[in-house]
């Protein structure tokens, strides 16, 4: 078997995270694992010249953090008005 490296390892490693993050229950992991492995992507698209899969995947990592950024907020908010 060859040498895997970074690069390749990287990519493995961003596909292993978005496909265990869509098998979590609880849409806050969910939304935490599939920003890392979104991260992880981007570096990876970065990495190889793949502008698409760069793009398109710090596209989806901004989303995520919206998304987590108004469950946090929520609850925030409904914590001070308990």
């Amino acid at each position: 078997m060859e040498n895997i490296n970074n690069v390749e390892l990287l990519g493995y490693l961003a596909s292993v995270m978005v496909a265990i993050s869509l098998m979590m229950k609880d849409i806050i992991w969910l939304r935490w694992i599939n920003f890392i492995g979104c991260a992880l992507f981007t570096v990876y698209g970065y990495a190889i010249d793949a502008w698409p899969v760069a793009g398109m995947n710090a596209f989806v990592a901004c989303i995520n953090i919206y998304h987590l950024t108004k469950i946090y907020h929520g609850k925030f908010t409904q914590a001070q008005t308990a």
